[in-house]
């Protein structure tokens, strides 16, 4: 048996914030793009996304990069947080297929 990552698995909110940031983004975008790629499941209020992009940083799950707007601040996924993400997938996958097996 393979030992699990101690970050696994993310939470819902991250997991999203993560695939989100596949692609650089400001809070308000990533806000967005979650609320989009979660059907409507997930929706972030300010604070909620801010500590959890503090807590990400401390991570090193997603770093700042530069942007055209000084004004906003930009993040993207580390490649740390892309193992993640990844890992979290697999498992996820691995959950759905063993259920699709099982189920009667």
């Amino acid at each position: 048996m393979v030992k699990r990552d101690k970050n696994l698995p993310l939470t819902e909110t991250v997991y999203y914030i993560l695939l989100a940031l596949l692609q650089p983004a400001h809070g308000y975008i990533i806000m967005q793009k979650v609320e989009e790629l979660s059907d409507g499941q997930v929706r972030m209020a300010a604070g909620t996304l801010y500590g959890a992009i503090e807590n990400l940083l401390k991570l090193k799950f997603i770093t700042p990069c530069q942007s055209d707007d000084s004004r906003r601040k930009v993040y993207v996924i580390t490649e740390e947080g892309k193992r993640l993400l990844h890992l979290d997938y697999e498992r996820m996958s691995h959950m759905i297929k063993v259920t699709e097996q099982n189920w009667e």
